[in-house]
């Protein structure tokens, strides 16, 4: 599974500004609704139930909120780089400044788990995390998440 199989067309935030968690997942709520039809306010509940569950920041000022939506399609991921990085409630207290979203069809047990998966794997990468950190626009940010992944990232 690829990223860029994943990724909504306008799914990629260069500077998004949040003050604190809450605003982070609304905006990625807003800007899912215009990826998916679903309603914004059915993504920003599901993202604060699954939220409640324990924190989806991964470390390192990474985090990945996901849900799953009776009204989404197919599997989706919104990319934000954070403006300033925000409390996240992470296992090492450090904030998040890099955001992946995905959303997957209720039913999408396997295939929810394998973006992930894939995700988990592009985070791991040194080089990946400070292209996305140093990247100037969009397009910069596109091409590193999806250019191919060295094969001591797997």
């Amino acid at each position: 599974m690829n990223i860029e199989d994943m990724l909504a067309k306008d799914g990629i935030i260069p500077r998004l500004k949040a003050e604190d968690k809450k605003q982070a997942l609304q905006a990625l709520a807003t800007r899912a609704e215009a990826a998916t039809g679903a309603s914004a306010h059915d993504i920003f509940a599901a993202l604060l139930q699954r939220e409640r569950l324990s924190s989806t920041s991964l470390g390192r000022g990474i985090a990945i909120p996901h849900v799953k939506l009776p009204h989404v399609k197919a599997i989706t991921c919104l990319f934000a780089r954070l403006e300033r990085p925000i409390p996240f409630e992470s296992h090492d207290g450090e904030p998040v400044d890099l955001l992946f979203f995905l959303l997957a069809p209720e039913q999408a047990g396997g295939d929810h788990l394998k973006a992930l998966a894939r995700i988990s794997r592009l985070v791991r990468d040194p080089a990946t995390l400070d292209g996305l950190r140093n990247a100037n626009d969009t397009e910069d940010l596109r091409n590193v998440l999806t250019r191919p992944l060295a094969s001591h990232a797997a």
